[in-house]
């Protein structure tokens, strides 16, 4: 049949069938009365089934036709209320994309086929771990990473999902915490293939690096919580892709667990957002002095270091660094108050961190394929101007928002620098849809909010 279990794949499995479990138990209550319910479960059980064939493939068709099975069934849920304009709009522009990807992912296939001889995804891994890939490799290894960055919903496919919102909740929860994802899974898979062609490597970590930048960026300038969720997948799926093509597939691995745990949650609580900018709004934070900096960032380049030494890291440095700057940012956010017991309660919530973090990686390290690492030096450089444009951005964003840079800056990363309906006029163009009249209570619903308006 095609399939095999392994370390990833059963870890994959459990992580589908506990998130899976959640969200049908959630739906139960969230979704009594509606009248689609049934083609909802249908759906839901279509999306964790094809789920679940892709992740224990072990044969190159098989994990395609799980792949597009989950494209299909996710479209059913995308489209639950057809009558809304915005969200047959965002599901016309994923089916779009979710058909170019799986052209790419096809082509790929039948590359690795014709030279290999045989279908099977461990066999064709194997070989590459032994061995350097030719031309016909390299063209492969593009096809899969354009495939990836387009599951992963990277620039410039982000927008629909951004969109999809309007779908119910419990679809959010699923389509962030373990759809959206496949595109890492399909690049820790194909892992020793990418890592023997650089073209594709920089191809992942250009579009994944901007992508990041501008979603992390973004998000801050939301105020819709279900949309701050949306970009901040974005931007997760970017960095998880990133250590992919650094080689880091442990740190992958579990950034793909964590993620997915951590955003069913937010989507599923995402109705207690009231309440928490109520407390927020109660009790706000002080914003960090500038005496706080220089110790917090010690800390977080000490703890940085220790961490890379504990855990024997050889090679990259970027994701360390990516590491330091943001448990500096968390000790100069909890060390705002001017007492010196702050910052030593800040620094021990930041060591607790670290050293979970380090644990967790070494542990995960012990579950995927012995790729080496394979980033060069230029992959590196790469990571660090990412981290150091995120920092930045983080302190305009946060500490000087009424300069004229800030409110420039939020403007622009408000509209997300208008790629978005660059990239929807041009799918319009392509292929149109005509978009579905809101209901008759929608319209009167409009129409009273425009009367109260003007």
């Amino acid at each position: 049949m095609g399939q095999s279990l392994n370390t990833v794949s059963v870890v994959m499995l459990i992580l589908i069938t506990f998130i899976g479990l959640i969200i049908l138990k959630y739906s139960k209550n969230y979704l009594q009365g509606e009248p689609r319910r049934h083609r909802y479960y249908m759906a839901l059980t279509g999306v964790l089934l094809s789920v679940g064939v892709t992740v224990t493939a072990d044969h190159l068709l098989v994990f395609l036709g799980g792949w597009v099975a989950i494209s299909f069934s996710l479209h059913a849920l995308l489209r639950f209320y057809p009558d809304r304009p915005r969200a047959a709009l965002a599901a016309h522009k994923k089916f779009l994309f979710a058909r170019l990807a799986e052209s790419f992912l096809l082509a790929a296939f039948l590359l690795l086929h014709h030279e290999h001889g045989t279908w099977q995804i461990s066999a064709i891994a194997q070989h590459y771990l032994d061995n350097g890939a030719s031309a016909m490799g390299q063209w492969a290894a593009v096809l899969i990473a354009m495939a990836a960055l387009i599951k992963c919903a990277q620039l410039p496919f982000h927008g629909w999902l951004m969109q999809v919102v309007e779908a119910p909740t419990p679809v959010s929860a699923l389509l962030h915490a373990g759809v959206v994802n496949m595109g890492g899974y399909l690049l820790i898979v194909f892992g020793p293939l990418l890592l023997q062609s650089v073209a594709a490597q920089i191809l992942v970590i250009t579009v994944a690096g901007a992508s990041v930048v501008l979603a992390a960026l973004s998000m801050a300038t939301r105020i819709s919580v279900k949309v701050r969720l949306a970009w901040s997948t974005c931007a997760q799926m970017g960095f998880m892709l990133i250590e992919c093509a650094m080689g880091l597939f442990e740190l992958a691995l579990l950034h793909l667990v964590a993620h997915s745990c951590y955003k069913a949650f937010a989507f599923l609580n995402s109705g207690a957002a009231v309440q928490a900018y109520r407390l927020t709004q109660m009790s706000p934070a002080a914003a960090p002095q500038a005496r706080v900096w220089l110790p917090a960032l010690a800390v977080g380049a000490g703890l940085a270091g220790a961490g890379a030494w504990v855990s024997g890291a050889q090679g990259a440095v970027g994701p360390w660094v990516l590491l330091g700057l943001a448990l500096a940012v968390l000790v100069a956010q909890r060390s705002s108050v001017a007492a010196v017991g702050n910052l030593f309660y800040a620094a021990f919530v930041a060591t607790v961190i670290a050293a979970l973090y380090v644990g967790q990686k070494v542990l995960f390290g012990q579950w995927v394929h012995g790729a080496p690492v394979a980033a060069g030096f230029w992959a590196d450089i790469a990571l660090v101007a990412l981290a150091a444009l995120l920092f930045t951005g983080h302190l305009v964003l946060v500490h000087w928002p009424d300069t004229p840079l800030g409110r420039n800056f939020q403007r622009w990363l408000f509209a997300g620098l208008y790629l978005d309906e660059w990239a929807t006029r041009i799918t319009l163009r392509i292929w149109p849809v005509q978009l579905p009249l809101p209901s008759r209570s929608r319209r009167t619903h409009f129409a009273r909010v425009e009367g109260v308006t003007q």
